[in-house]
């Protein structure tokens, strides 16, 4: 919990969280109970674990993280890179298989988002070309997730939308071929997936290597996002908008280090998606001070607020939100432009989005009258 005047503001203010991947959402007691339920081998603690450990899985070096659910969260504490987070990340797509897995998953976060951070909307990305190879179809993981959607509006009143990434580190082959796959599904006709994303590794991927392919969605009317200015240059937030015809840019925080590439996004209203926690913990700032919160607020550049990899960064959108507030000081003003931008950003219907901006007004009225504009409060 942040030690601001303003926590009961932020624990209360509406939330529409862009940029959540599904997997990033596995904590290490789900991981390890679903490989014991899937009879999904993890990587051995230790040497003479490893030599009972059955042959299929013997390609998996003694790690003493997998010791226990308590040390593997250990060990997320202590991530050294992106690739170091990835290696981690990917071993947990082994014990999801089944639709239900991948219910219990969606379902956890949306329950837990909603009731301890007021989140409203979710936009959730995951990696098809995680799952397709493992011999998971795809069916699986869209009927999962909106199994889960539902019972969680039912619940909680959230709504839930479910975008898949294209993975960088693949061949842009596999891309072109799982959009294709995805396109014969006709999960985006029934709008079961609402939009295209972008992600993994930037280092030596810049978006245009993609061009065809966000061309080829947009034709078909597919919403498209990217990541892009999170380890990649100022420049490829640019290129991703004109190359890719992205609506939204994941990261984005290297754009403050072009003021060309700033006044685009301000000029175009583009949406940066931003995850505080997350930079920190894969080095890519030091510390939340370093997160260009102020200079996008004072520049104009849209931007929400959001976690990321959750369950490995140890930060859901409530903390992030705290997070922020600790390191800036924001007013309830500025708050006020933060969660209406995530709700004008977002992808839901126009109805929904009336709903979440009545309620982000309510909020801001109400602390308005506390005397909080300048982050303190006459309590």
């Amino acid at each position: 919990m942040c030690k601001s005047a303003l926590h009961g503001f932020l624990a209360a203010l509406p939330k529409c969280e862009h940029h959540i991947h599904l997997e990033g959402t596995l904590s290490p007691d789900l991981l390890f109970a679903l490989a014991a339920k899937n009879n999904i081998a993890l990587p051995p603690p230790s040497p003479e674990a490893a030599a009972t450990t059955s042959p299929v899985n013997t390609q998996d070096p003694p790690d003493p993280a997998f010791t226990s659910p308590a040390t593997l969260q250990s060990r997320y504490e202590t991530f050294s890179s992106l690739g170091d987070f990835l290696h981690y990340y990917y071993i947990g797509f082994r014990v999801l298989l089944t639709a239900s897995d991948f219910e219990d998953l969606t379902y956890t976060y949306l329950a837990r988002a909603a009731t301890t951070a007021n989140l409203r909307h979710a936009e959730v990305f995951f990696d098809p070309q995680g799952h397709t190879p493992r011999g998971v179809p795809l069916a699986h993981v869209i009927s999962g997730f909106h199994a889960a959607a539902a019972r969680a509006k039912s619940d909680f009143g959230i709504s839930a939308l479910l975008i898949p990434c294209l993975l960088r580190h693949l061949p842009v082959e596999d891309s072109a071929a799982c959009l294709e796959e995805m396109l014969s599904g006709g999960w985006f006709a029934s709008g079961q997936l609402a939009g295209l994303g972008l992600c993994s590794t930037e280092l030596g991927k810049p978006p245009g290597l993609w061009k065809e392919i966000f061309m080829r969605a947009k034709a078909h009317g597919i919403r498209r996002t990217a990541h892009a200015g999170e380890e990649g240059p100022a420049g490829y937030v640019t290129s991703a908008i004109a190359e890719l015809g992205a609506e939204r840019i994941d990261h984005g925080v290297r754009a403050q280090e072009d003021e060309e590439v700033m006044d685009h996004l301000r000029e175009a209203g583009v949406m940066l998606t931003v995850c505080p926690i997350s930079n920190v913990k894969l080095k890519g700032v030091q510390d939340i001070k370093q997160v260009p919160v102020r200079r996008f607020l004072e520049k104009g550049v849209r931007f929400s607020l959001n976690s990321d990899d959750p369950a490995y960064f140890g930060g859901y959108v409530m903390e992030n939100y705290c997070a922020v507030q600790e390191a800036f000081g924001l007013s309830v003003e500025e708050w006020g432009v933060i969660a209406r931008n995530a709700v004008e950003g977002s992808w839901c219907g126009e109805e929904k989005k009336g709903e979440v901006m009545a309620e982000v007004e309510a909020v801001v009225r109400e602390w308005e009258g506390r005397g909080g504009w300048n982050g303190k409060l006459d309590l």
